[in-house]
């Protein structure tokens, strides 16, 4: 295993160490259990019920060593209020498309965190490269597939 630091904001940190409790608290009992109820049926070479548990066991246990290895690699970076006005790891961005006008905010955290649906971008994503260190009313020009985008930072905060 890798022995970089993995950067996590304070509540992605806290979301898979819960995860991590729950796999080892409730997952991997319930599926031991599973495989045992289903060796009690018989024939384990034609008990689908068995592969199926022994295919669970398997990616659950696999889970468990990835956020293991990486929560005990992590480096949780926390910003205060009045971090400034510049873009850094854990910043909350708005972005004004100068092209378009659309709004567009993103919160800048660890690859782990990522979820672009509830506007986490990773650190390592182009639009996150393009904004760091750069400070409200800036411009950032990101390459995208449809072309480059240019983007004023509205808004930095860090909570």
């Amino acid at each position: 295993m890798a022995t970089d630091s993995v950067p996590f904001t304070r509540e992605g940190f806290s979301r898979l160490k819960i995860e991590l409790d729950h796999l080892k608290s409730v997952e991997r009992p319930k599926i031991i259990r599973e495989i045992a109820e289903a060796r009690a049926h018989g024939d384990l070479s034609e008990n689908a019920e068995y592969s199926a548990a022994k295919e669970k066991q398997g990616f659950i246990e696999g889970r468990i060593a990835d956020l293991d290895d990486k929560l005990s690699r992590a480096q949780v970076i926390e910003y205060e209020e009045e971090s400034g006005d510049r873009v850094k790891f854990g910043a909350f961005v708005t972005l004004n498309d100068v092209e378009s006008g659309d709004k567009k905010s993103y919160r800048i955290v660890g690859d782990l965190e990522a979820d672009i649906t509830n506007g986490l971008i990773s650190l390592s994503s182009p639009i996150a490269r393009a904004l760091m260190g750069k400070r409200v009313g800036d411009l950032a020009e990101v390459r995208a597939p449809k072309g480059t985008i240019e983007y004023e930072i509205a808004e930095v905060r860090y909570r």
